[in-house]
């Protein structure tokens, strides 16, 4: 082995003591995990009820807007979409999350 891959330090010689690899028991954990589906729910349930707002337009004989072929109605259907995803999929994900931590809890 050469030297400088000996003396060479690795990226997790510097990390300090190992933790137990587990988050902690307080609210923390299910702060971060609501914020950030809270976010990937409204824009991801906005997007997909645009695209429903197009079937429906394309159904009903709604003609679209010339200039950038948006839906009608888009921005209705995009925010009440948004507002259904930002909180159904944070409560879903916590309360599968708790359900797993309790059932964890549970078996030691």
């Amino acid at each position: 082995m050469r030297e400088t891959e000996r003396d060479a330090v690795r990226d997790t010689d510097n990390l300090g003591s190992t933790g137990s690899g587990e988050t902690s028991e307080g609210v923390w954990p299910y702060l971060g995990v609501g914020c950030m589906t809270a976010i990937v729910g409204f824009f991801g349930t906005g997007m997909i009820a645009i695209l429903v707002a197009k079937l429906v337009g394309g159904m009903t004989g709604c003609a679209v807007e010339a200039e950038t072929g948006a839906p009608c109605n888009w921005l209705t259907y995009a925010v009440r979409g948004g507002v259904l995803g930002m909180i159904l999929l944070p409560t879903f994900i916590i309360w599968r999350m708790r359900k797993t931590r309790t059932a964890h809890r549970n078996s030691e």
